[in-house]
């Protein structure tokens, strides 16, 4: 049969023209047209100078851990149930005595206003509207009191290095608890800097250096500048000012000497929930629920310290099985997506933290971009759910995810034959 053409009517136009009203708020307008968290990094390395960006988007050495704990996100398979009523999907848990609206966290960030200057502010006034836990470092730059009153309804957790000084240390905890943080975490796997070569490569120092290469880096970034140049200066949750790299300011304050006993002594000094952060072998996650503590952070410091270091996500099943009865199982490193968490919950993670991906948000768009990282993981997390036949949280179950390998360990036992003569 041969089509007859004819001269399209107005009529028939009409609904294939339909013109999307313009947005003039350049903000609104990029954050809108990021759909996934990469989108977000790529409007970040734009905005941001090298050296604030690097900082933030790097980690040890070659970063393979890193790389590693984002490709074992990428290498999984889902395991979907048909003819599932998902019409409603409730993304809500309890987590450490508490409700979240998602099964994701703010995770502890250091010297985050140097990123984007709302820094804390806007990380834990997003988390308090979207009621979800917001963390703040020891190595913040906004003050524990600061934080309390940017989220005064929602909860804050507040994340502990156990530096030389103890009292310093102690001090903070007691700020903390009379601020009203629900949660300490303590973070265990940083006895010493890792080798963040992108921060020594860029002269990375608080406050940043104004050098020729970084004031030419900043020529085409000039609101960062601004913003950065006309507000409060970059002061610590924890300390006062300091001069110079980031690196000599970590080995100051770390103490290679906290041992278990430490953390025994921590555990009957804080009133609230007590997490350790920074789990890497079943064998630790073992030990630290032995002494009672309220939840472990499998982590891996998001590359950031000991580089070809275990991959989280490739623990969490042992782990689960092992002391998922006894604690709970918070889950951070590599996560870039909604369905990167929905696993991570499969799995046996009560909980899991975002690190890097609110700060692309904070750097593209101060406290909006924030919201849109939740809002983006949220949709995510949702999707995911209801392709997957899901209606709560409670619904999922390792059946639902396959670990697929790339990497397996070789038989240290087994040595190769010498060759033949």
């Amino acid at each position: 049969m041969i089509m007859k053409r004819r001269v399209p009517k107005v009529a028939d136009l009409a609904p294939l023209m339909q013109f999307k009203k313009p947005q003039f708020d350049a903000k609104k307008r990029r954050l809108d047209a990021a759909l996934t968290i990469d989108d977000l990094r790529t409007i970040a390395k734009r905005r941001t100078p090298k050296a604030a960006f690097d900082y933030t988007d790097g980690s040890a050495e070659a970063e393979l851990s890193i790389a590693r704990a984002r490709q074992a996100f990428a290498d999984i398979e889902f395991h979907p149930a048909i003819l599932r009523d998902v019409s409603k999907v409730d993304t809500s848990c309890t987590i450490l005595g508490g409700r979240s609206e998602l099964p994701f966290g703010i995770a502890p960030t250091g010297f985050t206003r140097m990123m984007q200057t709302e820094g804390e502010y806007a990380g834990a006034r997003a988390a308090g509207h979207a009621g979800i836990p917001f963390s703040l470092s020891t190595m913040g730059t906004a003050s524990i009191e600061d934080v309390k009153n940017a989220n005064p309804s929602g909860r804050n957790w507040f994340q502990l290095y156990m530096w030389k000084d103890r009292e310093r240390s102690m001090a903070l905890v007691e700020r903390a608890a009379n601020a009203g943080y629900d949660t300490l975490l303590v973070t265990v796997d940083v006895p010493v800097a890792g080798a963040r070569l992108r921060d020594k490569r860029n002269g990375m120092s608080i406050p940043p250096a104004l050098t020729a290469k970084t004031v030419l880096n900043a020529l085409p970034r000039p609101q960062w500048w601004i913003d950065f140049l006309t507000t409060e200066p970059l002061a610590f949750a924890s300390l006062d000012r300091w001069s110079g790299t980031v690196a000599e300011l970590l080995d100051t304050m770390f103490d290679p000497t906290v041992t278990f006993d430490d953390l025994a002594w921590i555990t009957r000094q804080w009133p609230g929930k007590l997490v350790v952060k920074g789990i890497q072998t079943i064998d630790d996650a073992k030990a630290v629920t032995d002494l009672g503590v309220d939840g472990i952070v499998l982590s891996n410091h998001g590359g950031r310290q000991l580089d070809r270091a275990p991959i989280p996500f490739h623990l969490l099943p042992e782990a689960a099985r092992e002391v998922g009865n006894d604690t709970e199982i918070i889950l951070d490193t590599g996560i870039t997506s909604g369905a990167d968490i929905v696993a991570s919950v499969a799995l046996g993670a009560r909980f899991t933290l975002i690190g890097r991906a609110y700060l692309y948000g904070l750097m593209a768009g101060g406290e909006a971009g924030v919201n849109r990282t939740i809002e983006i993981l949220a949709e995510q997390i949702t999707r995911t759910m209801r392709l997957l036949g899901v209606a709560s949280l409670d619904e999922l179950t390792p059946a639902h995810v396959t670990q697929l390998q790339r990497l397996a360990p070789r038989d240290r036992h087994v040595q190769s034959q010498p060759p033949a003569m």
